[in-house]
């Protein structure tokens, strides 16, 4: 009887945990999602050599979704899902404001998963446009720079830090990384160092079985023109470090004529599958 009362206990216990909203995938799948965009009267910090001076314009702040074979990763968490309550946006600061469409709890939950189904929490860095939503994802791991924590816990915090997104990092288990990461075991999933931006700013690279390796640029480069004739912001932590972690990314690129996705910039965002849709 006392087997039996065991077994039923278990059965009863496994009855009672919440189903998978999404069976695991049998390949490696990216997906896009929209988490908002920001809006400057002037670009003119976004490159040290004065191409943008005065004009004003609008950054991307996507998500994306990795799903694997082993596990979900979110790479990057958005503006945060509570600036959706306000459809006329929110000022950041004098001339930057900040817009969200859509909820990134309501795209997850259009590819079948619910944000405690995420596994892991990487960030490219930990600017405040990144790390939105965060605090969504205590029961992820998170797969964190060494560098950049270490930054974070100063005094002061760097510039463009919200301390308070990151407040859930004290109940999640976190991991960090001091080099580069193979996330899932097998190289298709793995976080680079490509330090320059911030102290311990990364980018991450998938190979994919049809469209081949995928780099997502975090804040390497914040439009198609910087890539293209290197300019960088004058507020980046170290101009030399970020020229090298340039040149890594281009090497990496040449080498497995791989695609670079560039995450600030609109066009190479449109130019990807929309969610639910996926690249593969």
């Amino acid at each position: 009887m006392s087997a039996l009362r065991t077994a039923l206990l278990l059965l009863a216990a496994l009855i009672a945990l919440p189903a998978r909203a999404e069976p695991p995938v049998d390949a490696l799948r990216l997906y896009v999602f929209d988490c908002g965009r920001v809006v400057f009267d002037d670009l003119g910090p976004f490159a040290d050599t004065g191409e943008y001076d005065g004009t004003p314009g609008e950054l991307s702040a996507p998500c994306f979704l990795i799903r694997h074979p082993k596990g979900d990763l979110l790479w990057d968490a958005g503006l945060g899902d509570r600036i959706a309550a306000t459809p006329g946006g929110v000022e950041v600061r004098p001339g930057v404001r900040a817009f969200v469409a859509h909820t990134l709890q309501s795209q997850l939950a259009a590819v079948g998963l619910r944000a405690d189904e995420v596994d892991y929490l990487a960030f490219s860095h930990f600017h405040w446009d990144h790390t939105g939503n965060a605090g969504a994802f205590p029961g992820a791991t998170w797969l964190l720079s060494r560098r950049e924590v270490q930054a974070l816990d100063g005094q002061p915090a760097p510039t463009s830090v919200t301390v308070d997104n990151l407040a859930a990092r004290a109940q999640a288990k976190v991991e960090l990384i001091d080099l580069d990461r193979d996330v899932f075991g097998d190289g298709s999933v793995r976080i680079l160092r490509a330090n320059g931006h911030t102290a311990g700013h990364q980018v991450l690279m998938l190979h994919l079985a049809k469209a081949g390796t995928v780099i997502l640029s975090g804040d390497l480069f914040h439009t198609r023109e910087n890539f293209q004739h290197g300019r960088m912001p004058a507020f980046n932590y170290s101009r030399g470090e970020t020229l090298g972690a340039i040149d890594r990314v281009r090497r990496i690129l040449d080498n497995t004529r791989g695609r670079l996705v560039i995450q600030h910039d609109r066009r190479d965002l449109d130019a990807l599958p929309k969610a639910p849709a996926y690249l593969d």
